[in-house]
């Protein structure tokens, strides 16, 4: 039962993670371009 719930929540987790870094990348490609160039972003 245990090991059911952690694997939900692990679908959930990883779920959750693809859909905020999804618009925070957009954003900070928006926003932060001089900044990621100079990271060697190669943009």
């Amino acid at each position: 039962m245990l090991r059911a719930i952690a694997d939900v929540l692990r679908q959930i987790g990883s779920a959750v993670a693809t859909v905020v870094t999804l618009p925070f990348r957009a954003v900070a490609r928006l926003f932060g371009g001089a900044s990621s160039t100079a990271r060697g972003h190669g943009a």
